[in-house]
């Protein structure tokens, strides 16, 4: 399944379930299990996933950049949000690798040293908590201003989330 149609499924399931469990933040993926090459590194499991281990290598670095540069179908999504200070941020992973949504001061590598290239690790990346694929995290921001958040597997995955000052 490829991603579009991958967010186009979650926004129906979005719209299916009452606001108050809805995720706000979707983390994707869109790896093959039918591919054994993902079984070395934990697998995969979703079953719509079409990104075998060779194209997903295929796409880690490009000859237009010195950094890693990673997958496309691994994204966080929206990338940017903004939510008033007293609003849960729901975070849920739809892929089927693990992924985790870490608060970091700056962007930067992650825990996997392949996927680090031209990349400094994000010293909040060693004690991340992965989320398991077809699980949730919530998580309450109150402090007024821009947060970034990045995957600390697949430090591509990034996003930045503003909460907005209380009125």
């Amino acid at each position: 399944m490829n991603a579009l149609k991958k967010l186009a499924a979650c926004a129906a399931l979005a719209l299916a379930v009452p606001a108050a469990l809805a995720a706000k933040v979707d983390l994707l993926d869109d790896c093959d299990a039918a591919d054994p090459g993902w079984s070395s590194s934990g697998g995969c499991t979703i079953e719509e996933g079409d990104v075998s281990v060779a194209e997903f290598n295929a796409l880690l670095t490009s000859a237009s950049s010195t950094a890693v540069v990673g997958h496309p179908s691994w994204t966080i999504s929206p990338t940017y949000l903004t939510l008033p200070a007293d609003e849960k941020l729901r975070v849920r992973n739809h892929g089927g690798r693990a992924h985790s949504f870490t608060e970091v001061a700056a962007f930067g590598g992650g825990r996997v040293p392949p996927f680090n290239v031209g990349l400094t690790p994000a010293p909040e990346c060693a004690t991340a908590t992965p989320i398991a694929p077809g699980m949730q995290a919530e998580l309450q921001l109150t402090a007024p201003g821009l947060h970034l958040f990045q995957c600390c597997f697949h430090p591509w995955m990034r996003a930045a989330i503003r909460i907005a000052p209380a009125s």
